[in-house]
């Protein structure tokens, strides 16, 4: 008798752990919107049995949503691009410090809050990208040389209002000082062969087609661009070389799209569970495949198409620094007169 009901008590336990795991679930506030999210986030329910509910915007409605709900707000993990605006989430006090002995080791210290409010997950190269049968590649050397004068009506980039001009501009601040940030931004501004206008992949069409020489873009929007089932960008993709400027001195200028768990989150184990899976070697990898992005540890990409472009050196800076540096940048974009 006592067996039987030994018995019993043990299936009981057991069905309330599976339905409890099977019905864990976090909310998801995400600025991204590619398939090798949608990939990995199947995946991850699949391993752990955690359902994901997404809540997509743009990162500043993401953001001032977060800050309007408070302690309110359902949300467990933020998703977005770019340090700059993960670092503006940190300020604005919606995202907690987490500590993760898999993150720490997973995600290179100069991508990560010092302080763990956030981890990079995936990196972008701000690269410049030029006109095969216009641009030798032994011409190109600096974001810097872009402001020599034989690059006049020669290089198109867009709006300075775009958070990805305003990180590398706060890199250069970083690396240069102020005074010297300004006086390029003056310069390349002169040199630009349109005003600035479009997404990344418009400055790469733009470049293919004639309208100019250079471009500073993303290197993520070039792998979109050459396997687009548009021919046209195809074509737009095989008319443009990629260079790593800096590589004789800090480097080239990275980015990374990253996440944090937020202040709110009622689901904070199951939260860091969550970037703990998508800071993952394999993980990694299918951000590279299917996005086209680098993985965290630059070195261990595997991605055929990444590959191609060649090895880099990537600026060390501690990213949390761009969005530091961002108010400064965005004054001295105004002062430049880039629209």
């Amino acid at each position: 008798m006592q067996r039987k009901v030994t018995d019993k008590l043990f299936i009981i336990l057991l069905l309330v752990f599976t339905i409890s795991t099977l019905t864990a679930e976090i909310n998801v506030y995400s600025h991204r919107h590619y398939d090798s999210d949608k990939i990995l986030f199947k995946q991850f329910t699949k391993e752990t049995g955690i359902k994901i509910n997404i809540i997509k915007g743009s990162a500043d409605q993401l953001i001032q949503r977060l800050i309007s709900e408070g302690d309110n707000s359902p949300a467990d993990v933020l998703l977005t691009v770019d340090a700059g605006r993960l670092e503006r989430a940190r300020a604005a006090g919606i995202l907690q410090p987490v500590q993760s002995k898999t993150l720490l080791k997973n995600v290179p210290a100069a991508m990560r809050d010092p302080d763990g409010y956030w981890y990079g997950l995936t990196v972008r190269a701000r690269v410049i990208v030029y006109a095969k049968d216009r641009v030798k590649e032994n011409e190109l050397s600096t974001y810097e040389n872009l402001a020599d004068s034989k690059w006049k009506g020669r290089v198109v980039v867009r709006s300075s209002s775009n958070i990805y001009n305003q990180s590398l501009l706060a890199s250069m601040i970083a690396a240069n000082g102020s005074k010297k940030a300004l006086s390029w931004a003056k310069a390349v501004r002169k040199n630009m062969a349109r005003t600035p206008r479009g997404s990344d992949r418009d400055q790469a069409r733009a470049v293919a087609a004639g309208i100019a020489d250079v471009a500073i873009i993303n290197t993520y929007y070039l792998g979109k661009l050459a396997n687009s089932s548009d021919l046209a960008d195809q074509e737009v993709a095989s008319k443009v070389g990629v260079f790593f400027p800096n590589q004789n001195g800090r480097g080239t200028h990275i980015n990374v799209s990253g996440g944090g768990v937020t202040s709110s989150s009622k689901n904070k184990d199951e939260a860091i569970k969550f970037l703990e899976f998508l800071s993952n070697a394999k993980s990694q990898e299918t951000f590279g495949n299917v996005n086209y992005e680098y993985p965290v540890k630059i070195e261990e990409n595997k991605s055929a198409l990444l590959k191609s472009w060649g090895p880099f050196k990537a600026d060390k800076i501690n990213l949390s620094i761009l969005g530091a540096n961002n108010t400064e940048a965005v004054k001295l974009y105004d002062r430049a007169g880039w629209e």
